[in-house]
């Protein structure tokens, strides 16, 4: 099952505040991403680049540019809950 994604906000401190269409709301660090893989890091070097974040048609996931996106899953199942409506 997809858990598609509404809405997503960037954070001040790297993580995606994310609002999904089954009104469920996580907060997902991308810093260990950076670790893990290396094309991660231009979020952090890239003046601009984490705040341009976007999600992608249908919402399933949500993306920065044609080499760095998120899936909808990934966001859901290693966010970290939230409660209420983000407004975005």
């Amino acid at each position: 099952m997809f858990h598609r994604v509404k809405s997503v906000l960037p954070l001040p401190d790297l993580s995606l505040l994310v609002e999904f269409e089954n009104g469920s709301r996580k907060v997902y660090d991308t810093k260990p991403l950076f670790a893990k893989w290396q094309s991660f890091q231009a979020l952090a070097d890239i003046k601009g680049l984490f705040e341009q974040v976007r999600v992608d048609t249908g919402g399933y996931g949500v993306s920065w540019n044609d080499d760095l996106d998120l899936a909808c899953d990934e966001l859901y199942h290693n966010g970290r809950e939230m409660g209420g409506g983000i407004g975005v």
